[in-house]
């Protein structure tokens, strides 16, 4: 049989708002799985790819594959996915696994859903590349910080009332709509909120960086009198304007949650919700799918319309936005992060230090299994050879396949799974 266990090697990508050289998450994972690598001290090391996605396609690292990449090997070996992950998505693997490291803000974004996907792919394929959906999870590595979904009515309706910058783009009339949406009629609410948001996002630009400068300025005089500028969000204000002058997403901080994540606790993103990344290190998976609406904290393409359309404008607390894991029931050592989509499931797997030898137990689904910390020599009936792990070794399981794990490493081990869990 050829090996159905195997290492990988995988796609860094240098996106401009990544942290910069060893700072990065992902440079020091990288770093550590492959002491070959250089890091470039000034480079930024954004996202680590590790599936098939076809612009960073994981390559095999085991001499015995024919194939290079997993898509490739996977394509020729579509068991490997396991039988009701294979049928329920057409011998693909379903979802994308990452590691991010956030330096300055992601854009202002939304996925869509299956059915806008369809659309928006075949209407404008060159910016909405596939027809899939894209629901996704972050699962902190270090403090992490991000916005996510709509406030709920009464802190935007109190920043209304507190900015008079925000009151002016989005005018009299429709602030006074959001004031009197009473809580009874949620349609009503989510309705205001709607003409509210698209009112921001789709005023005049010289209209709003005038009222942004002025916004920065009266905060910035305020902040060096040292009041007390969090009726009108200063500190997060200055920074991202910092990091994107003149950009209308200054403005959402207004509407959108912010959402802070302790190591180990997670956010689940669906379908329509807005969110932003603004800082630290994350584990994140999502369905395979490249389709991204942006409207602001971004150089790229923006799509203010379609954005402002799809939105789900439901308020809701930003401890909505956190996902529990539990603790697997089969094994104490397993953490489940189980989102409300059939795509993916994370596990979070905890090894104390006691524990000299442990099985990472077989299942019915292909997944990819993440080292953060400790080391060990891993062992497969499905595996060519021996796998020496360690932190930022990235292995691929085929369904049905189980690994043991020799532990050598004093502090124990942290690892992530991404799969499938139908």
């Amino acid at each position: 049989f050829p090996p159905a266990v195997f290492p990988l090697s995988c796609v860094v990508q240098n996106y401009s708002w990544g942290k910069v050289g060893l700072e990065s998450e992902v440079a020091k994972l990288v770093a550590s799985a492959d002491p070959l690598v250089q890091i470039q001290p000034d480079q930024p090391y954004a996202e680590l790819w590790m599936g098939t996605h076809p612009r960073g396609d994981a390559l095999i690292r085991d001499n015995r594959i024919p194939q290079k990449t997993l898509g490739q090997w996977i394509a020729d070996n579509p068991a490997c996915l396991g039988a009701k992950v294979k049928d329920a998505f057409q011998g693909h693997l379903p979802f994308l696994f990452k590691v991010l490291s956030v330096n300055t803000a992601l854009s202002v974004q939304a996925h869509p859903n299956k059915e806008l996907a369809a659309k928006l792919h075949a209407q404008f394929p060159e910016h909405y590349p596939d027809a899939n959906h894209k629901p996704e999870m972050a699962i902190a590595l270090t403090p992490f910080e991000g916005m996510c979904g709509f406030r709920p009515v009464e802190e935007i309706v109190s920043f209304l009332q507190n900015v008079p910058e925000l009151r002016a783009l989005i005018g009299e009339v429709a602030a006074e709509q959001l004031e009197r949406s009473g809580s009874d009629d949620p349609r009503g609410v989510s309705a205001a909120l709607r003409v509210c948001f698209t009112r921001l996002m789709k005023s005049e630009k010289k209209f709003f960086v005038d009222q942004l400068n002025m916004l920065v300025k009266r905060i910035s005089q305020e902040a060096a009198e040292g009041k007390d500028t969090s009726g009108s969000n200063g500190e997060l204000l200055l920074r991202l304007h910092s990091q994107y002058p003149g950009d209308i997403g200054c403005f959402t901080i207004y509407f959108l949650n912010l959402v802070r994540l302790e190591p180990g606790e997670a956010m689940f993103l669906g379908a329509n919700e807005p969110h932003a990344y603004l800082h630290g290190d994350c584990v994140e998976v999502m369905a395979c799918s490249d389709n991204t609406v942006r409207a602001g904290l971004t150089p790229k393409f923006i799509d203010v319309l379609t954005l402002c359309e799809m939105l789900n404008y439901t308020p809701a607390p930003s401890s909505s936005k956190i996902l529990p894991a539990t603790q697997s029931q089969l094994d104490p050592h397993v953490y489940l992060y189980d989102p409300p989509v059939p795509d993916f499931t994370i596990m979070r797997i905890e090894i104390p230090a006691s524990i000299k030898l442990y099985l990472i137990s077989a299942m019915d689904s292909a997944s990819i299994l993440l080292v953060i910390q400790g080391t060990a020599v891993g062992t497969s009936t499905a595996a060519a050879s021996e796998m020496s792990l360690r932190r930022g070794s990235v292995l691929f399981v085929s369904a049905n396949e189980s690994i043991s794990l020799h532990l050598s490493s004093p502090e124990g081990m942290l690892l992530f799974r991404a799969c499938c869990l139908l």
